[in-house]
């Protein structure tokens, strides 16, 4: 295990042919909690496709969870994503499966099989986010909060080294986001890295931590009252 869950050297990010960020440079430590700011359109998005290689990484060095992401190949990205949590903005729950079928749908896919230990890992997970009493509904019939929390408890499933949120407020009435943010401090707290792209400052506010701001072609980092 490397000492870094992230390194970035002198990195540009390319999205359909065009530079987004350039001269990156970041090292992130295990136990980091570490916010993307920026407006939008400034490459939050750009970058974070960037970690779990949806864009390839093609000019300057990078490292995430021990793979080298610019020479990574095709057949690799699939082990990678399993020791990254990803959560969207947009929840991607399965929407004709209940909560526990989307959690077993993940686990199913990433190679487990005994009946017993998915079940217990499920609990598990949905008992971490305060989502373990509503195991049979379906994504349809939960909230915007609750349906991102269920989406927080898959991001866990393979016990990730780092969790990557994009976003994971945008949709979200203020208050819900503020509690969706508290899940991801607690699991931060109990040991888990997190990056989190978002533009909602107020969140920032509320829950400091080191944070880096997307503007101008560049990232870096800023001191928490001039965001």
């Amino acid at each position: 295990m490397s000492k870094t869950i992230l390194s970035l050297q002198d990195v540009t990010i390319y999205q359909e042919g065009n530079k987004i960020l350039s001269n990156v440079n970041l090292n992130v430590n295990p136990g980091e909690f570490l916010y993307i700011i920026g407006k939008t359109g400034t490459g939050k998005s750009s970058f974070m496709k960037t970690l779990y290689a949806d864009l390839p990484l093609t000019d300057g060095e990078g490292t995430i969870v021990d793979y080298d992401l610019n020479g990574l190949i095709d057949d690799d990205i699939p082990f990678l994503r399993r020791k990254i949590g990803i959560v969207f903005q947009d929840f991607k729950l399965l929407p004709d499966r209940s909560v526990n079928e989307n959690m077993l749908f993940v686990l199913k896919a990433t190679g487990w099989t005994d009946a017993g230990e998915m079940q217990e890992k499920i609990d598990d997970v949905l008992d971490k986010v305060g989502m373990k009493n509503l195991t049979g509904k379906m994504p349809h019939q939960l909230s915007g909060g609750e349906q991102q929390r269920v989406a927080i408890a898959r991001a866990l499933l393979n016990d990730p080294e780092l969790i990557l949120a994009d976003e994971p407020t945008g949709n979200l009435d203020p208050q819900t986001s503020v509690e969706v943010l508290d899940v991801l401090r607690k699991i931060n707290q109990n040991g888990k890295t997190i990056i989190m792209a978002t533009h909602d400052y107020a969140l920032l506010m509320k829950f400091p931590s080191k944070t880096l701001k997307c503007e101008d072609g560049t990232i870096f980092e800023v001191v928490q009252r001039t965001v």
